[in-house]
């Protein structure tokens, strides 16, 4: 089935419903992908626990607006119950704690629980309509960089875990960095990590280039520093779940390993990122929290056991780069280079 996703297609979106069924979150289900595509209705926010829980849905910016859905939700179903709305958008927000977009989604939606359901559902569903326009700037302002580092030529890029369409509302931020360039004439080829235990280079990358109709190839892990001392790797560009004020970035698990790689090889590493992202009140790496998750996800591929049961597991989801191993931080406003941020000049 040939769906464009991050044009046509939304990731995560508001389903206002009708009397029978009422409201819901709708979500393209990542776990099926790719061997299926389908959009599932979340109408309580227990469904929507769950499902950022399960990583149903998924990535940094995506988690924002399911944030704020949550929210949307809750005052949907409790509409003279504030302090119940309030619980509600508690428990949404402590899910996956890495994430900051996730809490400030939902604290942006909370914002007008005083106005009242409507303007609580308007303002979520008004950060689902900016998504695309701050992911575009993104990608614009990463291309231009990436064009100042690497030269006005077909660049191979690598990079890692999802940071597309399907980890945004719409569009993508690394990925949609690589869409712009690809856009140019400035792509060779992207060389797509697996991003073990749960694959999401290769359930959700590959299947987003092939759609982008991008070349490009899936490797293991292990194998990226070897692509780059052959010298097949010109850029690494990768999204973010949280960036401290000095730069420095949390990102799937095994990004840590890329930038030290790329380091010793003089590769540049850009993070794309929007500036919800970026947590000024977090003063470095060493104060964000890294979520650990569930042992089976390593003991088993698929479902499939590749490890003996009782086998223990170490499984964070994230890793910390230190911002100096980062050639840049790219967000929609502002850019980290040199161990500072500079604002960006937006357009008129």
């Amino acid at each position: 089935m040939a769906v464009v996703v991050g044009t046509t297609v939304r990731t995560i979106d508001w389903d206002e419903g009708d009397a029978a069924t009422g409201p819901a979150v709708a979500v393209i289900d990542q776990r099926a992908l790719p061997g299926t595509f389908r959009v599932r209705r979340l109408a309580t926010v227990d469904a929507l626990v769950d499902a950022v829980a399960d990583l149903t849905v998924r990535g940094a910016p995506a988690l924002g607006a399911a944030g704020a859905l949550g929210v949307a939700l809750a005052v949907r179903r409790h509409p003279d119950d504030a302090d119940r709305v309030r619980a509600e958008a508690e428990r949404v927000a402590a899910v996956r704690p890495t994430a900051v977009n996730l809490r400030r989604g939902v604290e942006r939606a909370l914002a007008r629980l005083d106005d009242g359901p409507g303007a609580v559902v308007a303002e979520a569903c008004a950060l689902l309509d900016e998504d695309e326009a701050t992911n575009r700037r993104l990608g614009h302002r990463t291309a231009d960089l990436v064009t100042q580092l690497c030269g006005d030529r077909p660049l191979r890029l690598l990079t890692h875990c999802n940071s597309g369409a399907l980890a945004a509302v719409t569009w993508g931020t690394g990925l949609g960095a690589i869409r712009e360039l690809a856009a140019r004439g400035q792509v060779a080829e992207v060389l797509a990590c697996e991003t073990r235990p749960l694959l999401q280079g290769a359930r959700l990358t590959v299947w987003e280039l092939a759609q982008m109709g991008v070349a490009h190839r899936l490797l293991v892990d292990a194998a990226a520093a070897s692509a780059m001392a052959r010298g097949l790797v010109d850029a690494v560009v990768v999204g973010a779940d949280r960036i401290a004020a000095n730069g420095d970035t949390a990102n799937k698990i095994g990004t840590y390993a890329l930038a030290c790689a790329a380091a010793h090889h003089g590769i540049p590493v850009l993070v794309v990122a929007p500036e919800s992202t970026v947590d000024h009140t977090t003063a470095s790496g060493a104060g964000i929290v890294v979520e650990e998750r569930a042992p089976d996800e390593v003991r088993a591929v698929a479902g499939v056991p590749v490890a003996p049961p009782d086998t223990p597991v170490y499984n964070p989801a994230f890793d910390v780069t230190p911002a100096a191993l980062l050639a840049a931080v790219v967000t929609e406003s502002a850019t980290f280079r040199h161990g500072a941020w500079a604002r960006a000049a937006l357009p008129a």
